[in-house]
């Protein structure tokens, strides 16, 4: 990693475009080639700065990692259970990025609504990454809700036992 030390905070509005920029091209290089280019369109369509924009003031938390002033993770819940969308920036991966973008998120729900219970829908390229976070498959790759074809994962934590004086 370089010098620079990571920085996660909440989206703004006014992060819709960066967003929607690093989103795009992460999707462009990972995510489109196991995709039909109809697919790939709408998918890439639903990342641009407007929509992001109204999904930020419709409640969904997007978390962004930053090293310096380069925007290089986001990671978005609905619901504080529902991963939406979790990038890091190709140039940026295996550096423990995601790792640490995922843990600010789920700590964020944990302590936001309670949730134990997290779930996403993987494309192809991802399901490894989903694992090591602590993820398993809750069924065969699959074409989710908007056609992409995903693969269904779930991570279930321990229930917190109370702490007792």
């Amino acid at each position: 990693m370089s010098q620079d030390v990571l920085r996660i905070r909440l989206a703004q509005t006014d992060d819709a475009r960066a967003i929607g920029v690093l989103s795009r091209r992460v999707v462009q290089r990972w995510v489109l080639p196991d995709q039909s280019r109809k697919i790939g369109r709408e998918l890439l369509a639903r990342l641009s700065a407007k929509i992001l924009r109204q999904k930020i003031m419709d409640g969904q938390r997007f978390h962004l990692a930053y090293l310096g002033d380069v925007l290089v993770g986001v990671a978005a819940t609905r619901d504080d259970s529902h991963l939406v969308h979790f990038y890091v920036s190709t140039r940026y991966q295996g550096q423990g990025i995601a790792r640490r973008l995922w843990q600010r998120t789920l700590h964020d729900a944990i302590r936001r609504a309670g949730t134990r219970r997290f779930t996403l829908n993987a494309t192809r390229c991802a399901v490894p990454v989903y694992v090591r976070l602590g993820f398993h498959a809750d069924g065969p790759e699959r074409p989710s809700p908007n056609g992409v074809i995903t693969t269904p994962m779930s991570l279930r934590l321990p229930m917190q036992r109370s702490k007792r004086a």
